[in-house]
């Protein structure tokens, strides 16, 4: 029999946090709760998770920080950013500081579960390593190196450069990787471009010679000299 799914929830609220913790167990999660941003991010770099689910409104430490100091600390578990700002802007900071994805409360026990779901399909990685040139990916351990660069990838960001590489020289379409990376539902075209965004500076290369190239009105490719 395979292992329970691991999620960590983090989550001030008492009264959502507890009916998600008995949706999910219901369902066959293992779950793990903390209940301000300080033990959260603890709780994270101490355990092994399948997914976090990250409230953004924290006390001790906000879920935005949290995010960003487990990314630079070079975790790479899938996040699910859970708010009541659903401005556009909001959502693209939650994408830049490293979310995989984004629910607005309130939302539906459902839908929740069919995130953590599709973050969870996108977790199975080919076994072999990519290399287009100067620019690698192994899929093993989200590794990705540009020349003398080696940086580590977020789940999304993987996803991205995954795609685009083993789609190259072809363009890849906005909506094809919208699609690789949330699923029918959910993304769209900003929250995209925010992601590719964080991918090109990760790989640290000028936009002249950066291997991810924009087409206007088409989407990316991947260029190499």
């Amino acid at each position: 029999m395979s292992q329970p799914r691991r999620v960590l929830l983090i989550e001030d609220q008492h009264d959502i946090a507890a009916n998600i913790w008995d949706f999910l167990e219901r369902r066959g999660y293992a779950l793990d709760h903390a209940a301000d941003g300080e033990s959260g991010l603890a709780a994270a770099l101490r355990g092994t998770f399948d997914v976090i689910v990250l409230d953004l409104g924290l006390p001790r430490l906000d879920g935005l920080d949290l995010c960003r100091r487990l990314r630079e600390s070079g975790h790479a578990t899938p996040i699910l950013m859970l708010t009541a700002r659903d401005t556009l802007d909001d959502k693209l900071r939650g994408f830049a500081e490293g979310a995989d994805d984004y629910l607005v409360k309130p939302f539906a026990m459902r839908e929740l579960e069919a995130r953590i779901a599709a973050l969870l399909r996108r977790g199975q990685p080919p076994s072999a390593t990519l290399a287009i040139g100067p620019l690698r990916y192994d899929p093993d351990t989200r590794q990705a190196a540009f020349g003398e660069r080696s940086v580590a990838l977020t789940r999304t960001q993987a996803i991205v450069l995954e795609r685009l590489m083993q789609r190259a020289p072809q363009i890849v379409s906005h909506a094809e990787l919208i699609r690789a990376v949330w699923g029918e539902e959910g993304g769209d075209s900003a929250a995209l471009h925010t992601h590719v965004y964080e991918l090109r500076k990760l790989l640290g290369a000028s936009v002249e010679q950066n291997p991810i190239r924009s087409v206007h009105g088409l989407g990316y490719r991947i260029e190499v000299a």
